[in-house]
């Protein structure tokens, strides 16, 4: 579940490309000097999070450059607030191409929260000699807890009620729910499919008046698929609905992006980035249906996946103001 970042490569001078671009020979000199260069790498081991108990790591530094590393430092950080020793440590030697250096920590690990919850561990290191660069970076994240099979399963929101039965509706904190009756007046039925930015989502099938849609609170949830990008479906309360949307893929990496949605009755359609799917006329309150005239709507956001790995799961972003109704991946 290790995610490698090494050093940028270097750049290739300008002026130098320029000077021989006139000739076939010479531009191919010239295309062989933006070849990227071997990188430095940094790679964490594994870290036991089965606290409270202070677990050791091992970070691994690989001299992949062509000259020999030196003066050797590792510096090693977990979440904030869990203490390391030490947090630096040098490395004797010099290191020839090829050769992997080490540096070994400890780490005090809290006991596990509930729910699901990631990890985010990072070393550097500084150097002499070896590619050149300087310095590299390598970054692990783990993660625990459950992950559940679909997002309804995550539920936990009545945001759509039948206008004869509004009472169990409450989507914003204040009692207010979407007119099931309006919904379908626009295509949102249940099970009805949805188009937007790409992707094929589906409008909860759960009755009205029931947990029909999920306030994000860091829930994991499986999806399976390859494609451009994650697309999320929702709409937000108050003024405030951000937050990190993370995809792991079946290989252990992952993809994190921002986003959002406006609020549900207000703010400008495209803020935070967001694209309008759907317009309701009014609302469902506690007393019965209201509010005619003003839009009540939907949204869809989206966040770049790599198309050339499969996704296995989502973690949806860790804010209760952003509700999701669906999620799936745009080809």
């Amino acid at each position: 579940m290790s995610v490698l970042l090494t050093a940028p490569r270097r750049a290739v001078a300008a002026l130098a490309v320029v000077a021989v671009a006139f000739t076939p020979a010479h531009a191919a000199a010239a295309y062989a000097a933006e070849e990227p260069a071997a990188r430095t790498e940094v790679a964490i081991s594994p870290v036991d999070l089965d606290g409270p108990a202070i677990s050791a790591v091992k970070v691994t530094v690989t001299n992949a450059g062509p000259e020999r590393m030196r003066r050797l430092k590792v510096t090693f950080a977990g979440p904030a607030g869990w203490a390391v020793q030490p947090s630096v440590r040098s490395v004797d030697g010099s290191y020839a191409p090829g050769a992997d250096a080490t540096a070994e920590f400890r780490i005090q690990v809290p006991e596990k929260r509930s729910g699901f919850t990631m990890r985010t561990f990072t070393a550097t290191a500084t150097y002499e000699g070896g590619d050149g660069e300087g310095t590299a970076t390598g970054t692990r994240v783990q993660r625990y807890g459950p992950v559940l099979a679909r997002l309804s399963d995550a539920y936990n929101n009545v945001g759509i009620t039948d206008e004869s039965n509004t009472a169990p509706g409450d989507y914003d904190g204040d009692g207010n729910s979407f007119s099931a009756q309006k919904l379908a007046d626009v295509g949102l039925t249940p099970g009805a499919a949805v188009t937007a930015l790409g992707a094929r989502l589906t409008w909860p099938t759960a009755a009205p008046g029931t947990m029909n849609n999920v306030a994000s609170s860091g829930q994991a949830v499986r999806l399976d698929g390859r494609g451009s990008r994650l697309v999320l479906l929702g709409s937000g309360v108050t003024t405030g609905a951000t937050g990190t949307a993370t995809v792991f893929y079946t290989d252990g990496s992952s993809t994190s992006g921002a986003v959002g949605f406006p609020n549900w009755s207000f703010q400008n359609a495209t803020d935070h980035g967001a694209t309008l799917i759907k317009s309701t006329n009014g609302r469902n309150r506690p007393d019965g249906y209201g509010n005619a005239g003003i839009a009540y709507r939907v949204f869809a956001h989206s966040v770049p996946l790599d198309p050339e790995k499969t996704v296995e799961l989502v973690v949806l972003p860790g804010n209760a103001n952003v509700h999701v109704f669906d999620m799936a991946v745009a080809p």
